[in-house]
């Protein structure tokens, strides 16, 4: 008998999952058995997580595509859909770091990435996996958005406000997707110890800032790999429309 948490005989859709949070999102998952389409920019990684996931003893599949470039996004995430059948779970996990930017130094091209990575990408992902889980009348959609769309920061407002127009899709979605049984919910991580954090951010910032966590770490991958797994399980089914933010308590806000 399949616990409660089981993915068995489901399909996720993991945007970013070529390393990182994607990457542990992956690897759980298919230890709870779904199978993954690994998808990246970056071929390397996204071999590399789909090998972690054959590991696991699951099918995955690989997509290379950068999420602006929306004709061959959506294509390739049809092809993958026909290759595996369906899409059960889409997870929105593709970003790009905010690099702590102030107003003065976000240029257009900067903030055009940041919202074509971030809000483009994920819109139209959804948008085409959509279809077929409105004819199965089944589906969820993870978004990762952030403890800086619940609370602002005072740097990186270009990420913050696209952290923020996630977790708005996620609201509407949920609504609009609720007679198809298709539920929709965000987990909205804190700083969360990976390698794009690490790369910008010294080592006795990172230090100071676990500590005074009020759980007293830093939160890991797994750590919100869980809550992602979480809500793409059975165990959630009359939860929808939600954000949910695994983070230590470093923001404690009611919704």
């Amino acid at each position: 008998m399949a616990s409660s948490n089981s993915l068995e005989g489901m399909t996720a859709l993991i945007t970013g999952s070529g390393g990182g949070m994607g990457r542990s999102h992956a690897v759980l998952m298919s230890e709870r058995g779904a199978d993954i389409i690994v998808h990246d920019i970056k071929e390397d990684g996204a071999n590399e997580t789909a090998e972690m996931v054959q590991k696991n003893g699951r099918k995955a599949s690989v997509l290379i595509a950068d999420v602006r470039d929306v004709p061959d996004f959506t294509a390739k995430i049809k092809a993958a859909e026909k290759e595996h059948g369906k899409i059960d779970i889409l997870v929105n996990n593709a970003g790009v770091s905010g690099k702590h930017r102030m107003i003065e130094e976000i240029d257009e091209a900067i903030f055009d990435e940041m919202f074509g990575i971030q809000v483009r990408g994920a819109f139209f992902a959804t948008k085409t996996v959509v279809e077929g889980m409105k004819q199965r009348k089944s589906g969820r959609i993870i978004t990762i958005s952030s403890i800086y769309a619940m609370g602002g920061s005072d740097f990186a407002c270009h990420y913050s406000a696209a952290k923020a127009a996630l977790s708005g899709f996620t609201k509407s979605w949920a609504r609009e997707l609720a007679p198809y049984r298709i539920q929709v919910n965000a987990v909205a991580p804190g700083f969360v110890l990976t390698g794009m954090t690490q790369g910008s951010n010294s080592p006795d910032m990172i230090k100071a800032r676990g500590e005074g966590m009020p759980l007293g770490r830093l939160t890991t991958p797994e750590d919100i790999s869980y809550a992602v797994a979480w809500l793409a399980s059975p165990e959630t089914e009359m939860i929808t429309g939600q954000v949910i933010s695994p983070n230590a308590g470093e923001v404690i806000v009611g919704y």
